[in-house]
C-alpha cells in the first residue's frame, strides 16, 4: 500500500523527500547503510586481572546462593 493511499483525502503531506520530518545531520560520521563504529568500553572484564575476575565470580556466586537459601525458607 502506498503512502498516498494511507492518507485521507485533502490531507497534505508536509514531510521532506525522505518520507519523514527530521533530518539526520546530528553528528554522524558514517553513511546511513553502515553500522555505528565501535566505541571504546569504559571498562572491560577481559582487562581485569585473573584474581579480580575470580573474586567477582565468587562474590556473584555468594549473592546468588544467599538468594536461593532465602527463597527455600
Amino acid at each position: 500500500m502506498t503512502q498516498s493511499a494511507l492518507q485521507s483525502p485533502g490531507h497534505s503531506h508536509a514531510h521532506g523527500a525522505q518520507g519523514h520530518g527530521h533530518n539526520h545531520a546530528h553528528g554522524h560520521s558514517h553513511g546511513p547503510a553502515t553500522p555505528h563504529p565501535a566505541q571504546p568500553a569504559p571498562w572491560s572484564i577481559l582487562r581485569m586481572p585473573v584474581t579480580v575476575r575470580l573474586g567477582a565470580a565468587l562474590a556473584a556466586s555468594a549473592v546468588l546462593w544467599v538468594i536461593v537459601i532465602l527463597a527455600m525458607r
